[in-house]
């Protein structure tokens, strides 16, 4: 290869590594472990271009409803326990727990805790999922979801067992509610006249007289009766309620010398979800409707150790997320927790693209077809990989094997050129310094042009010029060749060319095989594979695209095999065929013409010259 050839190559192999870096879908930043093979960023957008949260946040658990739209529950694990969450660096493994994970209906429901979230800002974070390895747990952890001001946690997700704290406190329910499926976040309960929610007392839900408290709950009230309790903790003449007036949500607070209320406030409609919020101050407790203040009222939280009970009375609704905390949240801790696990969380939570590692075998489309290969197909395949093989050794053997017969051909008809008008030096008894051409070539020349298919028959010719011209000098006297013997000669090189062209063509007819032979293998593969899914879909008795899809694309990838042994096969067997025809070339105009030079320096000195006679014939 010249200097310029080898510039042309170097710069085409950069723009294929450049194209191939550039269209790499997993170019966003660094990746956190290559054993998880999809993830997805997810950006907390509170400024004004998401959902605008101008208050102070902080941490906070973030919930994520993964569904078809946002998530590949069939690049995951059918228990989800492949999934991480990784900070914006990825390094830092976040913690997370999983409250519901459905594949078979494509539902989850994901608390994620989110460290320092600030308002007007993007936040981001990375779901990492896709790792099938079967020593895999899933590793989420209620407990570390929640700061250590969070005492309690229900999901209601027990169905018909007293509901189970997700926090270290472990404050458990007295009592189980009616459980109530497909409530507003997975599972939630029913109250009524005759089913409250008792909570019983413990050191963590202790209030001192002026403690900050946070009690948050989803509710749906299903009917508007006069007066229904909502939320109510009472210990000897003093006591707080949460309740609602004809749908009015309000805060009453209870002394021994008197009674505080707030004000009237938003009213809440029958049958729709709303997110209810009390936060407590030292000197001011607030009521939240939707992360929006609703109500305030000047005061303070009594001294009480005393059971706390949800519903009561006339309540009659259903209730999903109790969260109770022993400090007073901000507003924008309120307002992101009602909006993130609410319906408006579309706005706030904004899911990228899914970005796959590089690894050739494992995730994506070609995780999904190599899965579903069956066994028929892989044997295609595996005999399609063998031929390949081959083509390409006999490709780059053949290409190394030619570049080497032209340079010596070029290096040999430079040195011939130097000799060629006058033949007698041919004539010369030693036949090494017949091969050398008359003492031109050094050994090291002959070593170079040693692979030189016309050197070779430069050889023989040689070698049968000297022996031809021994037998007519002992027949004449002189040294000169009969016309027999020039056309011995010439039928002594035209053997040596056929050897050489069968030298050059040796192995070229692996190629052909794998061109005609290769798509019609792998043909045979997919109308095979055809055939299995659809007598799979004929035993089973109904049609799915889900089980169909896989069986197809599988079968469709032997034919894509026998096309890639094929086409680059095709193209190499056109290339060395044109180099091959190119030296048979060669080697015939250098027998036309060393023919030619010998009957012009040995021909007959009397009678009928050589040429004479060639020319007649």
């Amino acid at each position: 290869m010249n200097l310029p050839q080898a510039i042309l190559t170097r710069r085409a192999l950069a723009t294929i590594f450049t194209l191939f870096l550039l269209t790499s879908p997993a170019r966003g930043s660094a990746w956190w472990n290559k054993e998880w093979t999809l993830r997805k960023e997810i950006t907390v957008d509170t400024a004004a271009s998401g959902m605008a949260i101008a208050d102070p946040i902080g941490t906070a658990p973030v919930l994520l409803r993964l569904h078809p739209g946002n998530f590949q529950f069939d690049g995951a694990k059918e228990d989800g326990s492949d999934i991480r969450f990784v900070a914006r660096d990825n390094k830092t493994l976040l913690p997370y727990h999983i409250e519901k994970y459905d594949a078979l209906m494509g539902e989850a429901f994901v608390w994620v805790k989110v460290p320092d979230l600030q308002p007007g800002t993007k936040t981001s974070f990375w779901l990492y999922y896709g790792n099938a390895s079967p020593k895999l747990d899933r590793n989420g952890d209620a407990k570390s979801t929640y700061d250590p001001d969070t005492v309690l946690v229900y999901h209601f997700s027990e169905h018909g067992t007293p509901a189970t704290d997700s926090t270290s406190f472990g404050n458990l329910s007295q009592n189980a509610g009616i459980a109530v499926d497909g409530s507003f976040i997975g599972s939630g309960i029913r109250l009524d006249e005759k089913t409250a929610l008792t909570i019983p007392p413990s050191s963590s839900l202790q209030w001192l007289e002026g403690s900050p408290v946070t009690i948050s709950a989803w509710i749906k009230l299903a009917a508007l009766p006069s007066r229904e309790t909502i939320f109510s903790r009472r210990e000897g003449d003093a006591g707080i309620l949460v309740g609602a007036e004809n749908g009015i949500p309000y805060i009453e607070v209870s002394r021994a010398d008197h009674t505080q209320r707030s004000a009237a406030a938003v009213p809440i409609a029958a049958g729709s979800w709303r997110h209810l919020a009390v936060v407590a101050s030292t000197t001011t407790i607030t009521l939240y409707l939707d992360g929006e203040s609703a109500a305030s009222l000047s005061a303070s939280l009594p001294a009480m150790n005393s059971a706390l009970q949800v519903g009561g009375g006339d309540f009659n609704g259903e209730l999903d997320e109790l969260q109770i905390s022993r400090v007073a949240r901000p507003p924008g801790f309120v307002k992101l927790a009602a909006i993130s696990q609410g319906e408006q969380a579309a706005k706030l939570l904004v899911w990228g693209q899914d970005e796959q590692t590089t690894r050739w075998f494992s995730g994506g489309y070609l995780g999904v077809i190599l899965k579903s290969l069956t066994l028929d197909g892989w044997i295609v395949i595996g005999v399609l990989i063998i031929m390949s093989g081959i083509s390409w050794w006999v490709m780059i053997s053949k290409a190394v094997y030619l570049n080497r017969v032209v340079r010596g051909n070029v290096q040999f008809i430079r040195e011939w050129h130097h000799v060629s008008s006058d033949l007698s030096a041919l004539a010369h008894a030693d036949l090494g310094h017949v091969k050398s051409l008359g003492g031109r070539l050094d050994d090291r020349a002959t070593r170079a042009i040693r692979r030189s298919s016309i050197y070779r028959i430069y050889n023989i010719g040689a070698k049968e010029l000297l022996d031809r011209l021994a037998k007519d000098q002992r027949a004449g006297g002189v040294k000169a060749l009969s016309a027999r013997s020039v056309q011995a000669i010439r039928a002594t090189l035209d053997g040596g060319l056929v050897r050489e062209t069968q030298k050059l063509n040796r192995q070229m007819v692996l190629l052909t095989i794998a061109i005609s032979g290769g798509p019609f293998l792998g043909l045979l593969g997919t109308v095979v594979g055809v055939m299995i899914t659809f007598a799979a879909i004929a035993q089973q008795g109904e049609v799915n695209v889900n089980s169909i899809a896989p069986g197809i694309s599988a079968a469709l990838a032997a034919t894509v095999a026998g096309l890639a042994v094929a086409i680059p096969a095709l193209f190499g067997y056109n290339y060395l065929l044109s180099r091959v025809k190119d030296a048979t070339t060669d080697m015939h105009v250098f027998i036309d013409e060393f023919v030619t030079k010998l009957a012009e320096s040995y021909d007959q000195p009397e009678g009928a010259s050589i040429t004479e006679i060639l020319s007649d014939k």
